[in-house]
């Protein structure tokens, strides 16, 4: 099995679009594009993102293809080598992943590898540096994606036109509205609605929430950072990746709204449309496939 993959982030902007290697027969097939940019504010890009996929359709069908998105925790130190070490983990752990393991299971302990990557890198140094990142990661294969987060980087679904959360932010602000102290705008409008409950490298252990969604052709799944949904809310969101033609397009249209609003963070995002799926059942914990 062959796989590709690729990282963006910590410049000015970068971006890369529809990209997709020889085509192949059988397995999940998608159409992506990412795009990483600074803001209007922030003097650097803490954001850092990156993809692995096949160029067989026997790839496809045995690991898959992988997004993963990290937003490097502002005000700590070092927060854009906190979010490239999460990402770089996640994906090393996925291309050596043992053919056909559950990405179910695959993706959430690679998320607390990458915790503790993190925690390595920042007392590594005589000094030691204090080192925080979310992170969001969806693995898709077959006719399914999973999603692994930590923090309150986001993944969205859309389908159809409508749009749905497939994530929850771990923030203060959102657990008290989970808890019922806080109604939803009383948290839009809250000083705790930035501060993160749960981040990689806070902690030896972090708890990573994971779910698994069965996909459609033509679903359109969005990964980003807070520097996008803070700013754009999920129906724009929708409204401009979910009918796009054009993914790159589309990516450089949500970045230039973010950043007409104020682009107060970096803003960074994956768009991945669902060409093709392979349904498949399981057989004594082997797959086959369905008509």
């Amino acid at each position: 099995m062959a796989i590709w993959a690729g990282a963006r982030g910590h410049g000015a902007a970068a971006a890369r679009a529809k990209y997709r290697v020889e085509p192949f027969t059988g397995g999940m097939q998608v159409d992506f594009a990412e795009l990483s940019d600074i803001g209007r504010v922030r003097q650097g890009n803490e954001d850092y993102l990156g993809h692995a996929g096949p160029s067989t359709a026997e790839g496809a069908r045995s690991l898959g293809w992988l997004f993963v998105l990290a937003d490097g925790v502002g005000g700590s130190d070092l927060g854009e080598v906190a979010s490239r070490t999460a990402v770089e983990c996640v994906l090393k752990g996925f291309h050596d992943a043992s053919p056909g393991e559950p990405n179910s299971s695959l993706l959430p302990a690679l998320v607390r590898l990458a915790n503790s990557r993190v925690l390595e890198a920042a007392h590594s140094g005589s000094a030691g540096f204090n080192m925080a990142t979310t992170i969001v990661a969806c693995a898709l294969r077959h006719d399914r994606a999973v999603v692994a987060h930590v923090g309150d980087s986001r993944c969205y679904l859309i389908r159809r036109g409508e749009v749905r959360i497939l994530t929850r932010d771990h923030t203060l602000a959102a657990e008290q509205v989970r808890m019922g102290l806080l109604s939803a705008n009383e948290a839009a409008e809250s000083d705790n609605r930035h501060v993160l409950s749960r981040s990689l490298g806070a902690g030896l252990t972090v708890n990573v929430e994971v779910n698994e969604h069965q996909v459609f052709v033509d679903d359109v799944l969005v990964l980003c950072s807070d520097g996008l949904h803070g700013l754009v809310g999920p129906t724009e969101i929708a409204a401009v990746a979910g009918p796009a033609q054009n993914l790159n397009a589309a990516a450089k249209r949500l970045v230039d709204v973010a950043n007409d609003r104020g682009g107060n963070d970096n803003i960074s995002l994956q768009i991945v449309r669902v060409r093709s799926v392979e349904r498949v059942g399981m057989y004594r914990g082997r797959p086959y496939r369905l008509p």
